[in-house]
Protein backbone atom coordinates (compact mmCIF):
# COMPACT_ATOMS: atom_id res chain seq x y z
CA UNK A 1 0.00 0.00 0.00
CA UNK A 2 1.63 3.68 -0.94
CA UNK A 3 0.30 6.20 1.21
CA UNK A 4 1.65 9.83 0.55
CA UNK A 5 0.55 13.41 0.13
CA UNK A 6 -0.63 15.72 -2.82
CA UNK A 7 -0.38 19.94 -3.30
CA UNK A 8 -2.99 21.12 -5.23
CA UNK A 9 -0.69 24.41 -5.01
CA UNK A 10 -2.99 27.26 -3.96
CA UNK A 11 -1.95 30.74 -2.55
CA UNK A 12 -4.88 31.44 -0.56
CA UNK A 13 -5.18 34.03 2.20
CA UNK A 14 -4.49 32.99 5.92
CA UNK A 15 -7.96 33.32 7.51
CA UNK A 16 -6.40 34.29 10.90
CA UNK A 17 -3.73 36.65 9.63
CA UNK A 18 -4.44 37.81 6.81
CA UNK A 19 -1.13 37.23 5.20
CA UNK A 20 -0.79 35.91 1.63
CA UNK A 21 2.13 33.99 0.71
CA UNK A 22 4.24 34.79 -1.87
CA UNK A 23 4.27 32.40 -5.30
CA UNK A 24 8.23 32.21 -4.27
CA UNK A 25 7.42 30.81 -0.59
CA UNK A 26 4.51 28.37 -1.64
CA UNK A 27 7.23 27.03 -4.20
CA UNK A 28 9.91 26.23 -1.82
CA UNK A 29 7.13 25.04 0.52
CA UNK A 30 6.32 22.52 -1.65
CA UNK A 31 10.22 21.61 -1.67
CA UNK A 32 10.30 21.72 2.25
CA UNK A 33 7.28 19.48 2.65
CA UNK A 34 8.19 16.64 -0.08
CA UNK A 35 11.25 16.43 1.94
CA UNK A 36 9.22 15.97 5.43
CA UNK A 37 7.31 13.34 3.60
CA UNK A 38 10.30 11.55 2.94
CA UNK A 39 11.51 12.09 6.18
CA UNK A 40 8.46 10.57 8.25
CA UNK A 41 8.42 7.78 5.62
CA UNK A 42 5.71 8.46 3.60
CA UNK A 43 5.75 7.02 0.28
CA UNK A 44 4.61 9.43 -2.81
CA UNK A 45 4.81 13.19 -3.36
CA UNK A 46 2.25 13.98 -6.00
CA UNK A 47 1.88 18.10 -7.12
CA UNK A 48 -0.80 19.71 -9.43
CA UNK A 49 -1.04 21.07 -12.63
CA UNK A 50 -2.49 24.72 -12.60
CA UNK A 51 -1.88 27.25 -15.24
CA UNK A 52 -3.98 29.75 -13.54
CA UNK A 53 -4.27 31.80 -10.60
CA UNK A 54 -4.17 31.34 -7.20
CA UNK A 55 -2.19 28.56 -8.07
CA UNK A 56 1.46 27.93 -8.75
CA UNK A 57 2.53 24.67 -10.38
CA UNK A 58 2.56 25.30 -14.18
CA UNK A 59 5.43 23.53 -14.47
CA UNK A 60 5.10 20.31 -12.35
CA UNK A 61 8.43 18.52 -14.22
CA UNK A 62 10.57 21.53 -13.02
CA UNK A 63 9.79 21.33 -9.17
CA UNK A 64 9.34 17.36 -9.16
CA UNK A 65 12.96 17.84 -10.69
CA UNK A 66 14.32 19.71 -8.05
CA UNK A 67 12.48 17.46 -5.38
CA UNK A 68 13.63 14.74 -6.76
CA UNK A 69 17.86 15.87 -6.11
CA UNK A 70 16.68 16.90 -2.98
CA UNK A 71 15.49 13.08 -2.02
CA UNK A 72 16.74 9.22 -1.99
CA UNK A 73 13.27 7.25 -2.07
CA UNK A 74 10.23 9.27 -2.53
CA UNK A 75 8.03 8.69 -5.25
CA UNK A 76 7.62 11.76 -6.99
CA UNK A 77 3.81 11.45 -9.08
CA UNK A 78 1.51 14.41 -10.41
CA UNK A 79 -1.95 14.70 -8.68
CA UNK A 80 -2.95 16.21 -12.29
CA UNK A 81 -1.34 15.90 -15.63
CA UNK A 82 -3.33 18.13 -18.15
CA UNK A 83 -3.68 14.92 -21.22
CA UNK A 84 -6.48 17.74 -22.90
CA UNK A 85 -4.09 20.97 -23.01
CA UNK A 86 -0.63 19.58 -22.88
CA UNK A 87 1.06 18.29 -26.30
CA UNK A 88 1.53 14.49 -25.80
CA UNK A 89 4.96 14.78 -27.64
CA UNK A 90 5.89 16.99 -25.01
CA UNK A 91 4.39 15.20 -21.93
CA UNK A 92 6.57 11.88 -23.22
CA UNK A 93 9.45 14.40 -23.30
CA UNK A 94 9.54 15.51 -20.05
CA UNK A 95 8.28 12.65 -17.97
CA UNK A 96 11.38 10.58 -19.96
CA UNK A 97 13.73 12.99 -18.83
CA UNK A 98 12.49 13.07 -15.13
CA UNK A 99 12.88 9.25 -14.97
CA UNK A 100 15.93 9.15 -15.62
CA UNK A 101 17.33 12.58 -13.24
CA UNK A 102 14.85 10.31 -10.68
CA UNK A 103 16.16 6.66 -11.32
CA UNK A 104 13.12 5.50 -11.83
CA UNK A 105 10.97 7.26 -9.01
CA UNK A 106 8.37 8.49 -10.94
CA UNK A 107 4.54 8.09 -12.15
CA UNK A 108 1.64 10.10 -13.22
CA UNK A 109 -1.66 10.69 -12.76
CA UNK A 110 -3.58 12.04 -16.52
CA UNK A 111 -6.40 14.18 -16.16
CA UNK A 112 -8.81 16.40 -17.88
CA UNK A 113 -9.13 19.65 -16.23
CA UNK A 114 -12.47 21.54 -15.26
CA UNK A 115 -11.53 25.39 -15.77
CA UNK A 116 -12.70 26.23 -18.72
CA UNK A 117 -11.14 29.58 -19.68
CA UNK A 118 -7.55 27.71 -19.72
CA UNK A 119 -8.02 25.51 -22.45
CA UNK A 120 -8.39 28.12 -24.81
CA UNK A 121 -5.21 29.46 -23.73
CA UNK A 122 -3.74 26.18 -25.18
CA UNK A 123 -5.61 26.31 -28.52
CA UNK A 124 -8.49 23.92 -27.40
CA UNK A 125 -12.18 23.54 -26.06
CA UNK A 126 -13.33 22.66 -23.03
CA UNK A 127 -16.36 20.79 -24.62
CA UNK A 128 -13.56 18.40 -26.58
CA UNK A 129 -12.27 17.30 -23.11
CA UNK A 130 -13.53 13.80 -22.96
CA UNK A 131 -12.25 13.17 -26.50
CA UNK A 132 -9.03 15.20 -26.19
CA UNK A 133 -8.13 12.72 -22.85
CA UNK A 134 -8.74 9.86 -25.51
CA UNK A 135 -6.72 10.91 -28.32
CA UNK A 136 -3.99 12.52 -26.43
CA UNK A 137 -3.21 9.49 -24.32
CA UNK A 138 -3.36 6.62 -27.00
CA UNK A 139 -0.38 8.73 -28.72
CA UNK A 140 1.27 9.18 -25.89
CA UNK A 141 1.08 5.54 -25.26
CA UNK A 142 2.44 4.67 -28.60
CA UNK A 143 5.32 7.40 -27.84
CA UNK A 144 6.63 5.71 -24.74
CA UNK A 145 6.70 2.59 -26.79
CA UNK A 146 7.59 2.49 -30.14
CA UNK A 147 10.65 3.50 -31.66
CA UNK A 148 9.16 5.36 -34.55
CA UNK A 149 6.51 6.94 -34.86
CA UNK A 150 3.59 7.28 -37.90
CA UNK A 151 0.32 9.16 -36.10
CA UNK A 152 -2.11 10.76 -37.59
CA UNK A 153 -5.48 12.04 -35.43
CA UNK A 154 -7.75 14.99 -34.43
CA UNK A 155 -6.37 17.46 -32.43
CA UNK A 156 -2.66 18.19 -33.40
CA UNK A 157 -0.18 18.00 -36.99
CA UNK A 158 0.40 14.45 -37.90
CA UNK A 159 3.19 12.72 -37.02
CA UNK A 160 6.25 11.34 -39.55
CA UNK A 161 9.26 9.00 -38.08
CA UNK A 162 9.04 10.66 -34.96
CA UNK A 163 11.56 9.28 -32.29
CA UNK A 164 11.11 10.14 -28.45
CA UNK A 165 14.57 11.60 -27.09
CA UNK A 166 15.46 10.70 -24.48
CA UNK A 167 13.61 6.82 -24.15
CA UNK A 168 11.65 6.15 -21.23
CA UNK A 169 14.56 4.54 -18.31
CA UNK A 170 15.18 1.22 -19.05
CA UNK A 171 12.49 1.46 -21.73
CA UNK A 172 10.34 1.18 -19.22
CA UNK A 173 7.62 3.84 -19.84
CA UNK A 174 6.08 5.52 -16.04
CA UNK A 175 3.10 3.84 -14.57
CA UNK A 176 -0.25 5.37 -15.38
CA UNK A 177 -3.16 6.70 -13.24
CA UNK A 178 -6.44 8.09 -14.77
CA UNK A 179 -7.88 11.04 -12.19
CA UNK A 180 -11.61 11.64 -12.53
CA UNK A 181 -14.23 12.64 -9.97
CA UNK A 182 -17.34 11.60 -12.03
CA UNK A 183 -16.59 11.09 -15.19
CA UNK A 184 -17.15 7.24 -16.06
CA UNK A 185 -15.27 7.88 -19.67
CA UNK A 186 -12.16 8.29 -17.93
CA UNK A 187 -12.61 5.08 -15.41
CA UNK A 188 -13.28 2.94 -18.76
CA UNK A 189 -10.29 4.39 -20.73
CA UNK A 190 -8.29 3.27 -17.48
CA UNK A 191 -9.85 -0.10 -17.14
CA UNK A 192 -9.05 -0.14 -21.22
CA UNK A 193 -5.68 0.04 -20.80
CA UNK A 194 -5.34 -1.74 -17.79
CA UNK A 195 -3.53 1.48 -16.25
CA UNK A 196 -4.49 2.55 -12.58
CA UNK A 197 -8.08 4.44 -12.04
CA UNK A 198 -7.81 7.11 -8.92
CA UNK A 199 -11.03 8.90 -7.38
CA UNK A 200 -10.12 12.10 -5.72
CA UNK A 201 -12.93 11.72 -3.76
CA UNK A 202 -12.33 15.58 -1.52
CA UNK A 203 -15.53 16.72 -2.82
CA UNK A 204 -17.68 13.33 -2.81
CA UNK A 205 -19.54 11.03 -0.86
CA UNK A 206 -18.12 7.41 -0.43
CA UNK A 207 -21.14 5.62 -2.43
CA UNK A 208 -20.00 8.02 -5.35
CA UNK A 209 -16.54 7.17 -4.89
CA UNK A 210 -17.80 3.64 -4.67
CA UNK A 211 -20.12 3.64 -7.95
CA UNK A 212 -17.08 5.40 -9.86
CA UNK A 213 -14.47 2.35 -8.31
CA UNK A 214 -16.83 -0.50 -8.99
CA UNK A 215 -17.22 0.51 -12.47
CA UNK A 216 -13.69 0.75 -13.51
CA UNK A 217 -13.19 -2.82 -11.54
CA UNK A 218 -16.13 -4.11 -14.01
CA UNK A 219 -14.45 -2.69 -16.90
CA UNK A 220 -10.66 -4.03 -16.05
CA UNK A 221 -11.99 -7.69 -15.98
CA UNK A 222 -13.99 -7.11 -18.98
CA UNK A 223 -10.83 -6.30 -21.06
CA UNK A 224 -9.24 -9.15 -19.71
CA UNK A 225 -6.71 -7.54 -16.92
CA UNK A 226 -7.34 -9.80 -14.39
CA UNK A 227 -10.10 -10.63 -11.53
CA UNK A 228 -11.91 -6.58 -10.38
CA UNK A 229 -10.30 -7.11 -7.67
CA UNK A 230 -6.59 -7.13 -8.41
CA UNK A 231 -6.94 -3.34 -10.57
CA UNK A 232 -5.12 -0.83 -9.43
CA UNK A 233 -6.82 1.92 -7.53
CA UNK A 234 -5.55 5.17 -5.83
CA UNK A 235 -8.05 7.20 -3.58
CA UNK A 236 -7.56 10.81 -2.42
CA UNK A 237 -8.64 12.12 1.03
CA UNK A 238 -8.13 14.97 3.82
CA UNK A 239 -7.48 15.20 7.38
CA UNK A 240 -6.28 17.99 9.92
CA UNK A 241 -5.36 16.39 13.10
CA UNK A 242 -4.65 17.48 17.03
CA UNK A 243 -4.24 15.44 19.53
CA UNK A 244 -8.09 16.77 20.69
CA UNK A 245 -10.53 16.91 18.14
CA UNK A 246 -11.99 19.65 19.38
CA UNK A 247 -8.85 21.58 18.88
CA UNK A 248 -8.51 20.08 15.86
CA UNK A 249 -12.42 21.42 14.73
CA UNK A 250 -12.13 24.83 16.00
CA UNK A 251 -8.31 25.55 14.29
CA UNK A 252 -9.26 23.95 10.69
CA UNK A 253 -12.77 25.97 10.82
CA UNK A 254 -11.82 29.04 9.27
CA UNK A 255 -9.34 28.14 6.60
CA UNK A 256 -12.18 25.42 5.67
CA UNK A 257 -14.43 28.35 5.47
CA UNK A 258 -12.41 29.90 2.86
CA UNK A 259 -10.78 27.25 1.09
CA UNK A 260 -10.47 27.72 -2.85
CA UNK A 261 -11.85 24.16 -3.43
CA UNK A 262 -14.87 23.81 -1.19
CA UNK A 263 -14.71 26.66 0.98
CA UNK A 264 -18.49 29.06 0.81
CA UNK A 265 -20.27 25.80 0.46
CA UNK A 266 -21.62 23.34 3.36
CA UNK A 267 -20.80 23.49 6.70
CA UNK A 268 -17.89 21.83 8.27
CA UNK A 269 -20.03 19.53 10.18
CA UNK A 270 -22.04 18.70 6.58
CA UNK A 271 -18.64 18.16 4.49
CA UNK A 272 -17.01 16.01 7.14
CA UNK A 273 -20.27 13.86 7.17
CA UNK A 274 -20.39 13.75 3.54
CA UNK A 275 -17.01 13.37 2.11
CA UNK A 276 -13.77 11.67 3.33
CA UNK A 277 -12.45 15.11 4.91
CA UNK A 278 -11.77 14.03 8.73
CA UNK A 279 -10.82 16.57 11.65
CA UNK A 280 -10.28 15.57 14.65
CA UNK A 281 -7.84 13.36 16.71
CA UNK A 282 -4.73 10.86 15.21
CA UNK A 283 -7.19 7.83 16.14
CA UNK A 284 -10.23 9.51 13.91
CA UNK A 285 -8.05 9.48 11.39
CA UNK A 286 -6.53 6.57 11.24
CA UNK A 287 -10.26 4.64 12.00
CA UNK A 288 -11.67 6.73 9.38
CA UNK A 289 -9.12 6.06 6.60
CA UNK A 290 -9.01 2.40 6.77
CA UNK A 291 -12.61 2.43 6.98
CA UNK A 292 -12.15 3.23 2.83
CA UNK A 293 -11.16 -0.62 2.40
CA UNK A 294 -14.66 -1.14 3.56
CA UNK A 295 -16.33 0.67 0.79
CA UNK A 296 -14.19 0.10 -2.16
CA UNK A 297 -12.39 -3.10 -1.29
CA UNK A 298 -8.41 -3.32 -0.90
CA UNK A 299 -6.70 -1.22 -3.05
CA UNK A 300 -3.21 0.40 -3.64
CA UNK A 301 -3.15 4.17 -3.17
CA UNK A 302 -4.09 6.64 -0.34
CA UNK A 303 -3.12 10.15 -1.18
CA UNK A 304 -4.05 13.15 1.80
CA UNK A 305 -4.32 17.09 0.83
CA UNK A 306 -2.67 18.99 3.44
CA UNK A 307 -1.50 22.42 2.50
CA UNK A 308 -4.09 24.43 1.50
CA UNK A 309 -6.73 26.92 2.00
CA UNK A 310 -3.96 29.01 3.56
CA UNK A 311 -2.66 27.01 6.17
CA UNK A 312 1.09 28.09 7.37
CA UNK A 313 3.90 26.10 6.20
CA UNK A 314 4.61 25.57 10.60
CA UNK A 315 1.48 23.82 10.63
CA UNK A 316 1.42 21.37 7.72
CA UNK A 317 4.37 20.16 8.94
CA UNK A 318 2.83 19.39 12.35
CA UNK A 319 0.14 17.45 10.72
CA UNK A 320 2.91 15.38 9.00
CA UNK A 321 4.63 14.67 12.04
CA UNK A 322 1.36 13.33 13.64
CA UNK A 323 0.77 11.71 10.30
CA UNK A 324 4.15 9.88 11.13
CA UNK A 325 2.95 8.58 14.04
CA UNK A 326 0.25 6.64 13.07
CA UNK A 327 1.50 5.34 9.78
CA UNK A 328 2.65 2.45 11.08
CA UNK A 329 -0.78 1.52 12.43
CA UNK A 330 -2.24 2.59 9.11
CA UNK A 331 0.09 0.24 7.29
CA UNK A 332 -0.48 -2.43 9.71
CA UNK A 333 -4.51 -1.73 9.46
CA UNK A 334 -3.75 -2.04 4.96
CA UNK A 335 -2.14 -5.10 5.33
CA UNK A 336 -4.81 -7.05 8.15
CA UNK A 337 -6.56 -9.35 6.09
CA UNK A 338 -5.27 -8.47 2.46
CA UNK A 339 -5.78 -11.29 0.56
CA UNK A 340 -2.12 -12.37 -1.44
CA UNK A 341 -3.13 -12.13 -5.06
CA UNK A 342 -3.83 -8.59 -4.35
CA UNK A 343 -1.46 -6.47 -6.18
CA UNK A 344 0.81 -3.63 -4.72
CA UNK A 345 0.75 0.04 -7.03
CA UNK A 346 3.56 -1.18 -9.97
CA UNK A 347 6.78 1.02 -9.35
CA UNK A 348 9.75 1.10 -12.09
CA UNK A 349 11.70 -1.53 -10.45
CA UNK A 350 8.39 -4.18 -10.32
CA UNK A 351 7.75 -2.75 -14.15
CA UNK A 352 11.50 -3.57 -15.11
CA UNK A 353 10.84 -7.07 -13.39
CA UNK A 354 8.21 -8.17 -15.57
CA UNK A 355 9.60 -7.00 -18.33
CA UNK A 356 12.38 -8.83 -17.74
CA UNK A 357 10.83 -11.67 -17.04
CA UNK A 358 8.27 -11.85 -20.12
CA UNK A 359 11.71 -11.73 -22.43
CA UNK A 360 13.16 -14.48 -20.84
CA UNK A 361 9.89 -16.10 -21.44
CA UNK A 362 10.16 -14.95 -24.65
CA UNK A 363 13.36 -17.15 -25.68
CA UNK A 364 13.98 -19.51 -23.36
CA UNK A 365 17.42 -20.92 -24.34
CA UNK A 366 18.36 -18.76 -27.14
CA UNK A 367 22.08 -19.16 -26.22
CA UNK A 368 22.50 -22.17 -25.57
CA UNK A 369 21.10 -24.80 -22.21
CA UNK A 370 20.54 -23.34 -19.12
CA UNK A 371 20.70 -19.55 -21.29
CA UNK A 372 17.70 -17.09 -21.91
CA UNK A 373 18.25 -14.70 -23.57
CA UNK A 374 15.88 -11.39 -23.47
CA UNK A 375 13.67 -10.81 -27.09
CA UNK A 376 13.83 -7.68 -28.33
CA UNK A 377 10.22 -7.98 -28.38
CA UNK A 378 8.44 -7.89 -25.19
CA UNK A 379 5.38 -7.93 -24.10
CA UNK A 380 3.11 -4.48 -22.68
CA UNK A 381 4.35 -4.84 -18.79
CA UNK A 382 1.18 -2.50 -17.70
CA UNK A 383 -1.73 -4.04 -20.18
CA UNK A 384 -0.16 -7.65 -20.77
CA UNK A 385 -0.61 -6.95 -24.25
CA UNK A 386 1.79 -6.99 -27.12
CA UNK A 387 2.54 -3.35 -28.03
CA UNK A 388 2.13 -2.20 -31.66
CA UNK A 389 4.56 -2.94 -34.24
CA UNK A 390 7.22 -0.50 -34.45
CA UNK A 391 7.87 1.27 -38.18
CA UNK A 392 11.51 1.71 -39.13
Amino acid sequence: MQLGIFTVGDITPDPTTGRVPTEHERILAAVEIARKAEEIGLDVFALGEHHNPPFHPSSPTTLLGFIAAQTSKLILSTATTLITTNDPVKIAEDYSVLQHVSEGRVDLMMGRGNTGPVYPWFGRDIRDGIALAVENYALLRRLWREEVVDWEGKFRTPLQGFTLAPRPLDDVPPFVWHGSIRSPEIAEQAAYYGDGFFHNNIFWNLSHTKRMVNLYRRRFEHHGHGPADTAIVGLGGQFFMRRNSQDAINEFRPYFDVAPVYGYGPSLEEFIAETPLTVGSPQQVLERTLSFTGEVGHYQRQLFLLDHAGLPLKTVLEQLDLLGEILPDLRAGYAEGRPAHIPDAPTHASLLAAKLRSGLEEAPGADGPGQAKPSRLVLDTVTGRSPEPSRR
